[in-house]
């Protein structure tokens, strides 16, 4: 894990805008970094966040609402899927997954990808073209997990 998240890993992992995001920042509700211009995010301060009760049930809102969407389209023009994965983690383990698919995310296109962490436990959704979902959970298979 590189150890922080940018300002765009934390909304595609909340579902929060980035408009959202700096205004927690500017009401002090979001601590983070800013160096050469961009947002840093310690794995500690996401964290801290995520565990916050407004951030916590923004979360799940939106988590909701991507698994809703996509059981809601009934005409789908191609091959999508939606996958949950419920994961056992240590926080630390938890902070690797998320870095994980954050950076893979760079990797695919037309997924949407959200991400918590509720002590001892995380859970991933992953929405989008098949194919594209379909290689994020090959790479995570292949993944050797350190705790």
């Amino acid at each position: 894990m590189n150890g922080t998240y940018t300002l765009n890993e934390l909304a595609m992992m909340t579902g929060f805008t980035t408009r959202t995001l700096r205004n927690y920042l500017t009401r002090g509700l979001l601590n983070g970094e800013k160096t050469n211009g961009a947002w840093q995010f310690t794995a500690g301060e996401v964290e801290r966040f995520f565990a916050e009760p407004f951030v916590k049930e923004g979360v799940r809102i939106k988590r909701s609402g991507v698994v809703f969407d996509f059981l809601a389209d009934r005409k789908k023009k191609t091959a999508r899927t939606c996958v949950i994965l419920d994961i056992p983690a240590s926080m630390k383990r938890g902070n690797a997954i998320s870095a994980f698919f954050c950076r893979q995310m760079n990797e695919v296109r037309d997924v949407v990808f959200t991400f918590d962490w509720d002590g001892g436990a995380c859970r991933v959704i992953l929405s989008g073209a098949a194919d594209q979902v379909e290689k994020l959970l090959a790479a995570y298979g292949g993944t050797v997990w350190d705790d």
